[in-house]
């Protein structure tokens, strides 16, 4: 018996990369799961075949997580599907970065919509839910600049700083609920993006973290769960680092 069983979870932008490695832990873990991205395409059907593999519930949804309407609406198809809502993961996010000085407003603008309303847009829906159940997990996928900032991404740091914050007012607003939430900080994760860069960068990247490699989605994946599972039932309100010690 997997220590999600008997769980639904809602996972953002879970077609690839991290978000979809949430879902495969998920699964295994024995939770339902209800996937979300802005179109249902061949990416998204195979990552569906690949998660229903494990014999729970898997379905996938079209929403654009920045519209507060399509996000309430594909809540409640959700919840018609599945029952009730034990999990949220916002994990939705685009980066498109630039110096400040150089950015325009679409830039800003995009990037603060499907990082941070999106989250913002599926709380809103979800809390009343999970405060009639009385319980109720939400995870945020923050990451480290949005603690330390960086360069070149002040969009997107602002954006995950935004993430910090919203989850630590909604675990004070709705800890009396059985509500928690929760943040985990990624840092140096490999995926497709970083693989994209320069060797020499991401070596040189790799020896500012202490332990010396990037992290894995799987990794990120674990932190998920025990964020999701009642192993976590007295954790809310915290941001939770997966970058190998490079904050440290």
């Amino acid at each position: 018996m997997g220590i999600l069983e008997g769980k639904v979870a809602i996972i953002t932008g879970a077609a690839r990369g991290i978000g979809k490695a949430i879902a495969l832990k998920y699964v295994s873990e024995g939770a339902d799961v209800a996937i979300t991205d802005l179109a249902i395409n061949e990416t998204v059907e195979e990552t569906v075949k690949e998660l229903s593999a494990f014999g729970t519930k898997v379905r996938a949804y079209a929403s654009n997580a920045a519209s507060f309407d399509e996000t309430h609406a594909v809540v409640g198809e959700i919840l018609a599907e599945f029952g009730r809502i034990d999990i949220l993961v916002n994990n939705a996010g685009i980066t498109k970065d630039g110096l400040m000085l150089r950015m325009d407003e679409s830039q800003w603008d995009a990037v603060i919509n499907v990082n941070l309303k999106s989250a913002f847009n599926f709380i809103h829906a979800c809390t009343p839910i999970m405060a009639k159940q009385r319980s109720g997990s939400i995870i945020n996928m923050s990451s480290v600049v949005g603690v330390t900032g960086n360069a070149g991404q002040c969009n997107y740091s602002a954006s995950k700083a935004g993430l910090i914050g919203l989850a630590k007012s909604i675990a004070k607003e709705m800890g009396p609920r059985g509500i928690r939430a929760n943040c985990i900080a990624p840092g140096f994760i490999i995926s497709d993006m970083t693989k994209a860069l320069p060797e020499k960068v991401r070596e040189e990247w790799v020896k500012t973290i202490p332990l010396r490699r990037g992290g894995t989605p799987e990794d990120v994946a674990n932190v998920a769960t025990f964020l999701g599972s009642e192993l976590s039932s007295y954790v809310s309100g915290q941001v939770i680092h997966c970058c190998g010690g490079m904050t440290c």
